[in-house]
C-alpha cells in the first residue's frame, strides 16, 4: 500500500473510517484507527535491525485539528477518573498534555522539562532517555514551585507516545520522588507492546492504568515486500 502523502503531509488529516485497508502489507504508511473509526496515516520508520519498523507520530508537527481530536479522545478516556492536574513529559508530550488539560476544563497543567533552571533542585530529577534519542541521556526535572499543585491531588501523567517505556518510567520515578502516584497514564499512541515490560518493573499494575487513543504494532518486513503486523 504506497503512501498517498508527501513527507510533510503526515499527521495533517483524519480520514473517514474505511478509507484505507488495515490488512497490510504496508509500504509507506500505517493507517492507525481511532475509536470512532477515523484513520490517521502514520509514516513507517524502519529500525536499525532492518527487520522491524514502527509507525511514527510527531505530534508537534500535526495539524491543530488532529491534535485537538487526539486530546479530546484522551481527555474523554480520563475524565471518569476526575483528575485534578495534568503533568506533561517533554518534549512532545507537552503539546498533548496542554491540550488534554484544556479538554478536561483545567486552566493550567504542570510541564516537566529537561532544561535545568538555576532554582531547580537536583534531588527533584531523574535520568531519562527515549526510543527516538536513545544515545541521549538527559535529566528530567519538575519545577519546585509546582509542587503545591501536585501534593494530595489526583494526577494524570501524559506523553505523546509510549514505546519502549523508558520515558514514562522516568516520569513515574520523578513523581514518586515528590510523593505522587498518578491515577493514570495517558498517551496519543501506544507503540507496540514493548512498554508493558518496562512498566511492570516499576511495581504497580500500570499497564491497566495506561490509556491510549490508538495502538500500533511492531511491524516486520514481509518476504513479499513491505511490512506486516
Amino acid at each position: 500500500m504506497p503512501s498517498p502523502l508527501q513527507p510533510h503531509d503526515f499527521w495533517q488529516e483524519l480520514h473517514p473510517a474505511g478509507t484505507f485497508s488495515s490488512d497490510g502489507p504496508f509500504s509507506g504508511f500505517f493507517p492507525a484507527r481511532l475509536a470512532d473509526g477515523r484513520q490517521l496515516c502514520l509514516p513507517i520508520r524502519p529500525l536499525s535491525d532492518g527487520r522491524h519498523a514502527l509507525a511514527s507520530l510527531i505530534i508537534n508537527q500535526a495539524s491543530f485539528p488532529v491534535v485537538e481530536a487526539l486530546a479530546g479522545d484522551l481527555a474523554a478516556r480520563l475524565s471518569d477518573l476526575k483528575p485534578d492536574v495534568v503533568v506533561g513529559l517533554p518534549t512532545l508530550g507537552l503539546t498533548l498534555a496542554a491540550a488534554v488539560a484544556r479538554h478536561l476544563g483545567h486552566a493550567r497543567y504542570v510541564p516537566c522539562g529537561t532544561s535545568r533552571k538555576f532554582w531547580y533542585d537536583e534531588a527533584l530529577s531523574v535520568p531519562m532517555s527515549s526510543v527516538t534519542t536513545p544515545e541521549q541521556v538527559k535529566r528530567l526535572y519538575v519545577d519546585p514551585r509546582m509542587l503545591p499543585l501536585l501534593a494530595g491531588r489526583r494526577v494524570v501523567l501524559i506523553d505523546d507516545v509510549i514505546s519502549s517505556g523508558t520515558s514514562i518510567v522516568a516520569g513515574l520515578g520523578l513523581l514518586q520522588a515528590v510523593g505522587v502516584e498518578p491515577v493514570a497514564i495517558g498517551a496519543a499512541m501506544l507503540q507496540s507492546d514493548r512498554w508493558r515490560a518496562a512498566l511492570e518493573t516499576f511495581g504497580a499494575p500500570w499497564s491497566g492504568r495506561t490509556h491510549g487513543v490508538f495502538a500500533t504494532p511492531l511491524l516486520t518486513r514481509s518476504d513479499e515486500g513491505g511490512w506486516v503486523a
